[in-house]
C-alpha cells in the first residue's frame, strides 16, 4: 500500500467519525458538533493529488529522467570520441617512431655496404699496384723528368717504391717514409693505400724543406737521410 492510499484511508475514517460525532451532538441536545482530531497527519483531501495531477508529476519525472539519460549518453559520447582520439594519435606517433627508425637502419646498412664497398675497392688497388706502376705514376704526377730521377733516387732507397713499407723502429710509413706516417693526411684520406696521395705529399715536402726532389737528394747523399 503506497503513501496516498494510507493517507486516504485515513482521511476517510476521520470523515467516517466526525459524521457520527455530529449525529450523537445533535441527539444530545448539543449545539455544536463534537470537534474530531485529524488522524490522518492534517492531510486534508485537498492536498492529495487528484489522478490528472498525479499524472503530470509522473510525466515529469519520466521526463527529468529520460533527460538525465540522454545527458549521461552525450556524456557517453564524447570520452569515447576523445578516447578514440587519443588513441589514433597515440597510434600515429607509434607508427612515425617506427618509420624513423626503420629509416635510420636503412641508412645504416647502406653506410655499412657503402664502406664494405670501399674496403673491397682499398684492396683491389692494392693488388693492382706494381712497383713499376708506381714508378709510372710518380713520374706524371712530377712532370720533370730531372727532378723525378732525384726523386726516384731518395724513394729507392727509403722503401724500394713499397707504398706499405713501414719502419718498424721509428713508424715511418710509405713511399716517402713520412714520420709519423698520418703527416700525409694533410695530402689525402687514403694516405695509407693511396700511393698517388703519397707521392703528392713528398713532391711538397721536398719542395717546402728543401726547394725541390734535387735539393732534398742532395741532402740526402750528405746525410743518409732528409
Amino acid at each position: 500500500m503506497n503513501r496516498i492510499s494510507v493517507r486516504g484511508m485515513a482521511v476517510a475514517s476521520a470523515t467516517a467519525v466526525t459524521a457520527v460525532g455530529a449525529v450523537v451532538g445533535v441527539a444530545s441536545g448539543e449545539a455544536k458538533p463534537a470537534q474530531v482530531s485529524d488522524v490522518a497527519g492534517s492531510t486534508l483531501l485537498s492536498a492529495i493529488p487528484s489522478g490528472n495531477s498525479a499524472q503530470v508529476i509522473s510525466d515529469n519525472l519520466y521526463r527529468q529522467s529520460d533527460a538525465q539519460q540522454a545527458a549521461a549518453t552525450v556524456t557517453a559520447q564524447k570520452a569515447a570520441a576523445q578516447a578514440a582520439r587519443t588513441q589514433a594519435a597515440n597510434a600515429a606517433h607509434a607508427k612515425a617512431a617506427a618509420e624513423a627508425a626503420a629509416r635510420a637502419r636503412a641508412a645504416a646498412a647502406a653506410a655499412q655496404e657503402a664502406a664494405s664497398r670501399q674496403a673491397a675497392a682499398e684492396r683491389a688497388q692494392l693488388v693492382s699496384y706494381s712497383p713499376g706502376s708506381v714508378q709510372a705514376l710518380a713520374a706524371s704526377i712530377i712532370g720533370n723528368t730531372t727532378q723525378f730521377e732525384c726523386f726516384s733516387q731518395i724513394v729507392t732507397r727509403e722503401s724500394g717504391w713499397n707504398y706499405q713499407a713501414t719502419n718498424a723502429s721509428s713508424g715511418a710509413y710509405g713511399l716517402v717514409q713520412a714520420l709519423p706516417g698520418d703527416k700525409m693526411a694533410s695530402a689525402g684520406a687514403d694516405w695509407q693505400t693511396n700511393p698517388a696521395t703519397q707521392i703528392r705529399w713528398g713532391l711538397n715536402y721536398m719542395n717546402s724543406r728543401y726547394g725541390s726532389p734535387c735539393g732534398a737528394w742532395d741532402f740526402w747523399q750528405a746525410h743518409s737521410w732528409y
